[in-house]
């Protein structure tokens, strides 16, 4: 018998198969935890993914919450292509790379939000899905993101990233970040629980809203990916 087994999910009623995550992160591991996860008994694990249909998918949570790990983990395990994700830090870093003072700026901002949209509509008007990936804790960063899906009639799923704030702090910390400081995230922590509780998504537009585990519940990026499914 061989000692590494990988491990893929087949949906039921059909004729193919997905690579998947074993709980320890990787796709393969030893017979017995791939049997384990096979018989339902992964320790995280949900009953039955959460779909996540074609659309545009927004993430919505304070800087070092984890949504970067959690859509690194998605594209990983083959759920998403990397194409899908449009980060406005990733954009930020490619328009202002070499010269980070230009980058903090209105202008800069507009500028960055501005390719992101055009971005993101380049995707929904050819029928493919869109992750954005930003903070997007206040209503006025996601009205905008709504109205453009409004433009195609894409369904909006909002997945809430609401770490407890020592665990922020904590990640915020082993991250190094040196863009923001202590009081920066308690002020985004704050906004998150004021502006962006799952009502408030929901009466803005959202079709649906998701919160993604985490520190808080033991669960890696690898195994809060397992709890979605996008199609």
């Amino acid at each position: 018998m061989p000692h590494t087994w990988s491990f893929a999910r087949c949906p039921a009623g059909g004729d193919s198969h997905r690579d998947d995550v074993l709980p320890s992160g990787p796709p393969a591991g030893s017979p017995e935890e791939a049997h384990d996860c096979a018989g339902g008994r992964c320790p995280h694990a949900p009953a039955s993914a959460i779909r996540v249909p074609a659309g545009l998918v927004v993430l919505v949570g304070p800087p070092a919450s984890g949504k970067t790990s959690f859509v690194r983990a998605l594209i990983e395990s083959g759920q998403i292509d990397a194409e899908a994700v449009v980060s406005s830090d990733g954009i930020r870093a490619e328009l202002y790379g070499t010269s980070p003072a230009q980058a903090e700026s209105d202008a800069a901002d507009a500028r960055i939000f501005e390719e992101r949209d055009r971005r993101i509509v380049a995707r929904l008007a050819t029928g493919r899905g869109a992750v954005a990936e930003s903070t997007n804790v206040t209503p006025r960063a996601r009205e905008r993101l709504i109205a453009i899906a409004g433009r195609f009639d894409a369904p909006v799923t909002m997945l809430r990233f609401d770490p407890e704030v020592t665990d922020l702090l904590r990640q915020y910390t082993e991250r190094g970040r040196t863009d923001l400081t202590a009081a920066d995230v308690h002020a985004y922590a704050a906004a998150m629980a004021r502006d962006a509780t799952a009502d408030q998504l929901r009466s803005e537009g959202a079709t649906a809203v998701h919160d993604v585990p985490g520190r808080r519940q033991a669960t890696t990026p690898a195994e809060a990916a397992a709890y979605f499914s996008f199609v």
